[in-house]
């Protein structure tokens, strides 16, 4: 017998399935929709980066421009006659304080200050200390008053209270100053601020200021 190769039929695999389409086209989806996550992924990273990025630099600036608080001092406080059974007819006040500007970058400005002594919480006298003021950063300024004559509010029995205090050791005052500023960084300025530096003094029986008081620090604060 003659076998002719040419005409046996040609037998399939029963276990060669054929490729679904559906099976190709869902496995395509899936590495678009992975590809596409991984995209977002890192667009989202970069972004936090920047992000983070940008609060460490405004973080930076803002601890090295935000403005900190002017520092004053009493320096000298005097009340001559302190002794004397009349001397509040014609005492007088005189007084030194130093305003230092503690900032690296930011300047002040004083754009008006007054000074007021108080005795037991009630006024003695008040003054305009100074003229506008500017202050570089990193700048000390000297500023003096004196409280006389219409200025000072004392009468008889407020003396005589200074002078029991006196004979105990020491009469205490309050020096507030008080300020309207500006702070001021490369050409910004800021609105204005109310400040006030309360200097407590000591003064012994001569008059003068105590040295545990001398170049005492004033706590400042803002209305």
């Amino acid at each position: 017998m003659h076998n002719k190769i040419g005409s046996l039929p040609v037998r399939s695999d029963p276990s060669a399935r054929p490729i679904s389409r559906h099976h190709s086209t869902s496995y395509i989806d899936r590495v678009k929709e992975s590809l596409t996550t991984r995209v977002s992924k890192f667009i989202c990273a970069i972004f936090l980066t920047l992000l983070l990025c940008l609060g460490i630099v405004f973080f930076i600036l803002w601890i090295n421009l935000r403005p900190h608080r002017p520092r004053f001092h009493i320096s000298e406080f005097s009340l001559p006659g302190l002794g004397n059974t009349d001397g509040f007819e014609t005492s007088h006040i005189s007084f030194k304080i130093t305003a230092h500007n503690p900032n690296q970058k930011v300047s002040v400005y004083y754009d008006s200050m007054e000074g007021a002594v108080y005795y037991k919480e009630k006024l003695v006298g008040s003054t305009k200390l100074t003229h506008p003021l500017y202050q570089d950063p990193k700048n000390t300024s000297l500023i003096e008053g004196v409280l006389r004559g219409p200025t000072m509010t004392v009468n008889k029995d407020r003396w005589k209270q200074m002078g029991r205090d006196r004979n105990q050791g020491k009469v205490v005052f309050r020096l507030d100053v008080v300020s309207v500023i500006r702070f001021k960084v490369y050409t910004w300025h800021s609105k204005r601020h109310r400040m006030h530096a309360n200097c407590y003094i000591e003064v012994g029986w001569d008059g003068m200021l105590l040295s545990r008081t001398k170049d005492k620090r004033c706590p400042v604060y803002f209305t």
